[in-house]
């Protein structure tokens, strides 16, 4: 049987992702993180993206109503390897304060079939996007701290949805 959110604990969230399918998994789980500008990394000798996130704990969200009790938030790293180049765009590379909130994580395979290779598209908000090569997609996140109340206490909602 798949893992279900209320399945969930208080153990640091660890996953990896090898498929769209995965990633369809660890970007509902990264949905409304926040960082700044400085925190999105690309290690071009390891070949390796990381982003160090401020993640919502969607996986905790429905207890935490329920309880009565605050939201959390919780610091990790989402981190794509293999990569072989890295745009974004509505990205200021001088403002390393910069606060950027993703929405979303998507791949797009290469046309040819037999590649393995595509682009891992990280959205955020405001039309922002990060663009990452891969020569094949593996991705994971790993949380690296204990959860926090979240700063707002409020669920995250977008407008229109």
């Amino acid at each position: 049987m798949d893992a279900r959110f209320e399945d969930a604990d208080d153990r640091a969230l660890r996953l990896h992702a090898l498929d769209r399918e995965d990633l369809q998994v660890v970007s509902t789980l990264v949905q409304d993180s926040v960082a700044n500008a400085r925190d999105l990394v690309w290690m071009r000798k390891r070949r390796r993206f990381a982003l160090f996130l401020n993640r919502f704990r969607w996986e905790d969200a429905d207890a935490a109503r329920r309880a009565g009790r605050p939201y959390e938030r919780v610091r990790c790293v989402l981190m794509a390897e293999h990569v072989m180049g890295v745009r974004a765009s509505g990205l200021d590379p001088g403002d390393g304060e910069q606060t950027v909130s993703l929405l979303g994580l998507t791949f797009e395979p290469s046309d040819d079939p037999e590649d393995p290779a595509g682009r891992l598209r990280v959205q955020l908000a405001g039309d922002g996007e990060i663009a990452i090569d891969v020569e094949y997609l593996e991705v994971r996140v790993e949380d690296v701290s204990r959860p926090y109340l979240a700063p707002t206490g409020k669920l995250p909602s977008h407008p229109g949805g």
